[in-house]
């Protein structure tokens, strides 16, 4: 009876770590495809925003006009008429920032130092979905707990 209890006990100590490590993998190899997909929609055209909410506040307009690139080379360009403003990207696996808590998601970053307006979107942003024409991202501002929202339409 003792044998019988140690070989059942064996097989379920056996089974969970099979099926736990499966799990793992799968969950990696799903983020990864994630950052992938993401990375390659964003490169696929230009963009424009079509909505960012800011500290309580709609600020769309501040970015009325603007075309953004974002290059494979981790380079991020929003054109209007003669004015470039240049900033970067890249999308990450939350664990590798150290923002967030460790939360086991994925980030679009976006930074650019200047100018004020575009400086509001310098985030590491939750993504909330993308697809061939939308991405749309989200972040929990840090100092007063407000939620931001941007959103990206392909042009």
């Amino acid at each position: 009876m003792k044998i019988l209890l140690k070989a059942v006990l064996v097989i379920f100590i056996y089974t969970g770590l099979a099926m736990s490590c499966d799990k793992d993998d799968d969950n990696g190899q799903q983020q990864n495809t994630t950052i992938a997909q993401t990375i390659n929609t964003a490169q696929s055209g230009s963009w424009k925003i079509t909505y960012f909410f800011d500290s309580d506040q709609n600020e769309t307009d501040h970015f009325t006009g603007y075309v953004f690139t974002f290059n494979n080379n981790g380079s991020l360009v929003a054109v209007k008429g003669n004015t470039t403003v240049t900033g970067t990207w890249s999308v990450t696996d939350s664990n590798s920032s150290d923002d967030d808590g460790g939360s086991s998601d994925t980030d679009f970053n976006i930074f650019f130092a200047s100018p004020a307006d575009f400086e509001d979107l310098s985030d590491d942003w939750d993504i909330i979905s993308v697809s061939n024409s939308k991405i749309e991202l989200t972040d929990v501002s840090g100092g007063n707990g407000g939620t931001d929202f941007l959103t990206f339409e392909k042009i």
